[in-house]
């Protein structure tokens, strides 16, 4: 005779918000921000979040700036904590003060 046990698993992040307006109410979901017409003189922040490559990745899309966009400042900064965890607030509030637009992104 076999045991069946029921596992409840919950989610430490809290809860998303649902859309309240549109063909999608009711299904959580965040909008993209607003593009920026250009990024002439602006600052990029360019985020590796510590998945395998990622740190290689950032440095290499920095380089690119350099060469494609050069009045483009980039900053290249390591995520803190854990991986899937927006345990993060000192590095999203120095981007809010100090950035345009950000890269957060994965690579392998």
């Amino acid at each position: 005779m076999t045991t069946r046990k029921r596992m409840v698993v919950l989610n430490p992040e809290g809860p998303l918000v649902p859309v309240t307006e549109g063909s999608g109410a009711g299904v959580p979901r965040w909008e993209m921000a607003a593009r920026p017409e250009s990024l002439d003189g602006k600052t990029v922040y360019l985020v590796n979040q510590g998945f395998g490559g990622s740190d290689r990745f950032m440095e290499q899309l920095q380089a690119w700036f350099a060469r494609h966009m050069p009045t483009v400042r980039t900053v290249v900064k390591r995520k803190t904590g854990f991986i899937f965890r927006d345990d993060t607030r000192d590095l999203w509030k120095e981007i809010k003060e100090k950035g345009d637009a950000v890269v957060f992104g994965v690579a392998g």
